[in-house]
């Protein structure tokens, strides 16, 4: 996998209208991984940030051994409180699938005065019907563990108890599957793992939908552009038709 995935990222066409540097260059951008991935995942995400002037904070954590309360109050805040000294920049956040509700959780009880813009990539915002399908199944308890055990879609799992967002949030989901029988759990358009449905959050300030799967969507050039547009203008940009070619790698 690593191989086809250095492989794929292969810059096709420069994007036209890219926006300009970050007017206050310093500020922290955290990213957050999904379940069973590691900062590798985040890795182009990084380099393409770093380049316009963010101090990037990229680490891999164990989303597999830890409920997403834990996850926030043990991992996040240790996190922010060693890598973000600097009281004077904003901490923006990138986050893949679990990294949006483990972002929702760790805000829900902690404040950050220096909080900036919150970008999600395919978060399962209302939860994952697939969740529902497999909670019983042995290999997601053991494999997954417990944070995917929170990821239902009732209104008992935590996503849904977490409520609307009260900070600055863009979200882009993905609307293309490589697996069609997880597709099939999946009511209406989909990227395989969450639909487009799920990932709307109450609060947010923009949506987009690119033509991605979940697994490559952090990868793709226009989900770069679209991220650094939502961090320093607070909207994704609608200048570039969505479906075209700049969608790719």
């Amino acid at each position: 996998m690593v191989l086809t995935c250095l492989a794929l990222v292969t810059e096709v066409r420069a994007i036209p209208a890219e926006v300009s540097q970050p007017e206050t260059p310093g500020d922290y951008v955290v990213l957050l991984h999904g379940l069973g991935r590691t900062a590798f995942s985040m890795k182009r995400m990084e380099h393409y940030l770093k380049n316009r002037g963010y101090r990037v904070i990229n680490v891999s954590y164990l989303s597999t051994r830890f409920s997403v309360e834990q996850l926030a109050d043990n991992y996040l805040r240790g996190l922010l409180e060693k890598q973000t000294p600097d009281s004077t920049a904003k901490i923006h956040f990138v986050t893949h699938s679990l990294g949006g509700i483990l972002i929702r959780q760790y805000l829900s009880n902690h404040s950050l005065t220096n909080l900036g813009r919150v970008v999600m990539l395919a978060p399962p915002n209302q939860g994952s019907e697939i969740i529902d399908h497999l909670k019983s199944s042995p290999w997601v308890r053991n494999v997954l563990g417990p944070a995917r055990l929170e990821l239902g879609t009732s209104e008992d799992d935590l996503p849904k108890t977490l409520g609307p967002v009260h900070f600055q949030c863009g979200v882009i989901a993905g609307d293309r599957s490589l697996n069609p029988f997880l597709s099939a759990l999946l009511p209406g358009a989909n990227d395989g793992k969450v639909s487009v449905e799920s990932a709307r959050i109450e609060g947010m300030q923009d949506f987009l939908v690119l033509h991605s799967t979940h697994t490559w969507l952090m990868w793709r050039k226009r989900t770069l552009h679209e991220t650094v547009c939502f961090l320093e203008l607070g909207h994704f940009d609608r200048t570039i038709p969505t479906g075209s070619e700049n969608d790719r790698f």
